[in-house]
């Protein structure tokens, strides 16, 4: 049991990569809370885990009471607080031309700002246990795609948030911060943005080689396999890391036309 009697904050896991790292959390020994918007997903995720591992806290985490809340949350249920998973995010399409102030405060604050308050309200208790936080990114961080201009803007503010804090925090709190940057995967969100977006039934079975060499997406399973490592003590002292999780190179990467058909990925 690699996470035993660890409690854990994981952020977006009534769906998609959140749900794989809190089954996977759960499934190393730990407990965890989870967190979502739907009530609905959120309560099946917590009769999936088990309540004796699992309790639920329903919250936007970029409404200001939320951070506190879910803290207060993993106290009530469980005692203690080891660490945190930011993996909620809002991923929307918008480009130049349609991305103005609000929108980009919008996914500001749920994909760096929010992230950035919920390790203020934790770091107490973090502190306490030695304890870590592991960011949820994207490869879009280091560019991004056209029509992910917002997105990939806040996921640049994130990754630059996980190297200041995974020095400072280390440094003067004992707190390790870390982050992976997941590329395409394959979620059960992503599949309905890719029908809205008008794809084909069985898109995924045929995604173009500069896409996706090895011939299929990420699955969130393998996410929550990465994720695991900096959650366990495991990955030691090591702090401020950022790493990817992708199978080609993502920087500098031109994609042939004839293979440019699947646009708008995300993690999701």
């Amino acid at each position: 049991m690699r996470l035993e009697d660890k409690v854990i904050i994981v952020t977006g896991s009534t769906t998609g990569i959140g749900k794989a790292i809190a089954t996977r959390c759960v499934a190393e020994g730990a407990k965890v809370i989870v967190n979502g918007r739907s009530r609905g997903d959120g309560e099946a995720v917590v009769a999936e885990l088990g309540s004796g591992k699992a309790a639920l806290h329903i919250g936007d985490i970029s409404d200001p009471d939320t951070p506190k809340a879910l803290v207060d949350s993993a106290l009530q249920a469980f005692g203690r607080l080891d660490a945190v998973v930011n993996n909620a995010a809002m991923i929307v399409t918008s480009n130049i031309h349609t991305t103005d102030k609000d929108h980009l405060h919008r996914v500001f604050d749920v994909n760096a700002a929010g992230p950035l308050a919920l390790i203020k309200a934790a770091l107490p208790q973090l502190r306490k246990r030695q304890g870590c936080v592991l960011n949820i990114g994207s490869v879009n961080a280091y560019s991004g795609e056209p029509d992910l201009l917002a997105y990939s803007m806040s996921k640049g503010a994130l990754m630059t948030m996980t190297r200041n804090l995974g020095d400072v925090l280390l440094r003067e709190e004992g707190v390790r911060v870390n982050q992976i940057n997941p590329g395409w995967v394959l979620t059960r969100n992503e599949a309905v943005r890719k029908s809205e977006q008008g794809m084909v039934e069985g898109w995924q079975e045929e995604i173009p080689a500069a896409y996706a060499p090895a011939g299929r997406l990420l699955r969130p399973e393998e996410i929550a396999a990465a994720a695991l490592y900096w959650l366990s003590d495991e990955s030691g002292p090591v702090s401020g890391q950022v790493v990817e999780i992708e199978q080609y190179p993502y920087i500098g990467r031109n994609v042939p036309k004839d293979e440019s058909t699947v646009s708008g990925k995300g993690k999701g």
